[in-house]
């Protein structure tokens, strides 16, 4: 195929609207339009994208792996790589690979592979999340309470340094381990600090949102809950509204409910984010596999300790839409921008993914009408789906 062609027959979702009898146009791995079939110039081939939907790919900011692998046991480009394509027949196109705690040299080893991917422009690769080690041992979750730490000046210049070479660096801190002064020293330097795993109230969060965090990860789990005279860090993200807040809907995380009243409360223009919060499992049948040295066993649709504390989660990204839809009830257009745009937005990178539009990602899920994946591309090159949509 040449590097300029059309995709037609479904409908297209731009990230705002839909368009029914139209064609994305792709040129150099950029959308370059969407156009009324009939206007599409001669010269250019025509995929037949045949009946379903095509729509932004899906932005993830936590995955900790995929494809049998976890970053945390093998931290290099390899395991990069194999992310990524694990992810990819569920529709997640960008992705951050994501540490959990874990030792100054596996951490150090994580950030040269994640700096090799974004040399060699690995597909799917967007940047890294550092989830932790500077949490609160209080709200540990599976993290390994042993290599939790403050951070200090040496954290806080890798850091720094680290994300003059990745396109988005994110990392999950805890007001308890880490001073605003290092936040607001952090976010000037691009990095996205994301407040998490910590027992901390409102005020603090309210503080600490004012010196450059811009986001909570993994609303209402490892966090402190919304009470009747603390709102807490759950209360925060969802009352502040420059705080974005990542969901794991997978209906074990958070209760329906719960996210409805979230989602139905929740002060903006920041947004709920879908992240899926991943681990080794997705595109596998493994039943097992073992974090910081613990075994972590996936049963039911879970993913726990052998304590039963919940470790991750058996999530794809098309899965999320489709519960977020399907179960919460959220509009289809809306549980694709949670999963797109919003994302995309939270990390700054609206202006190239999350929708269609002139000079953005070619990035695109072709779904069918259940909303299944029928074919992925990543910068117009296909990436799933074998043998579907025909040049003519």
């Amino acid at each position: 195929m040449s590097n300029r062609f059309a995709l037609t027959g479904a409908r297209i979702f731009d990230g705002d609207d839909w368009h029914e009898g139209h064609a994305l146009v792709v040129r150099d791995g950029l959308v370059e339009a969407i156009l009324p079939t009939g206007a599409v110039p001669s010269d250019i081939a025509l995929v037949d994208a045949g009946d379903g939907l095509l729509v932004p790919g899906f932005v993830d900011l936590q995955v900790n792996g995929g494809g049998g692998v976890m970053l945390n046991d093998h931290p290099d480009i390899a395991s990069i790589e194999t992310i990524c394509r694990a992810h990819a027949p569920f529709g997640t196109t960008a992705l951050l690979p994501t540490l959990i705690t874990d030792t100054p040299a596996i951490t150090a080893a994580a950030v040269a592979a994640g700096e090799a991917a974004a040399r060699q422009k690995v597909p799917g690769f967007l940047g890294l999340h550092l989830e932790g080690p500077h949490l609160s041992v209080a709200r540990k979750g599976a993290h390994d309470p042993a290599l939790i730490r403050p951070m200090t000046d040496a954290d806080q210049a890798m850091l720094i340094a680290a994300r003059q070479k990745l396109p988005v660096l994110l990392t999950t801190i805890a007001p308890e381990s880490v001073e605003p002064a290092r936040v607001a020293a952090l976010t000037k330097a691009g990095v996205i600090v994301s407040l998490g795993h910590s027992d901390t109230g409102y005020a603090t969060a309210s503080a600490f949102a004012a010196a450059g965090a811009s986001m909570v990860t993994h609303l209402f789990n490892a966090m402190s809950q919304i009470g009747n005279r603390e709102p807490g860090l759950a209360g925060a993200a969802i009352d502040i509204g420059t705080l974005s807040a990542g969901l794991i809907a997978d209906g074990i995380h958070v209760d329906p409910a719960t996210i409805k009243i979230a989602l139905r409360a929740k002060q903006g223009p920041a947004r709920i984010v879908l992240v899926t919060d991943a681990m080794a499992t997705i595109g596998t049948d493994m039943t097992s596999f073992t974090l910081n040295g613990r075994t972590i066993y996936r049963r039911h649709g879970s993913l726990r300790l052998g304590d039963g504390t919940l470790a991750g989660a058996d999530l794809d990204m098309i899965s999320a839409i489709r519960f977020t839809h399907r179960v919460i009830g959220v509009e289809l257009s809306e549980a694709l921008r949670m999963a797109s745009l919003y994302p995309a937005q939270a990390i700054g990178q609206s202006h190239r993914l999350g929708r269609f539009a002139n000079g953005t990602a070619a990035d695109i899920v072709a779904l069918s009408d259940d909303l299944d994946p029928k074919g992925v591309w990543i910068g117009g090159e296909k990436v799933f789906g074998a043998g579907y949509g025909t040049a003519h």
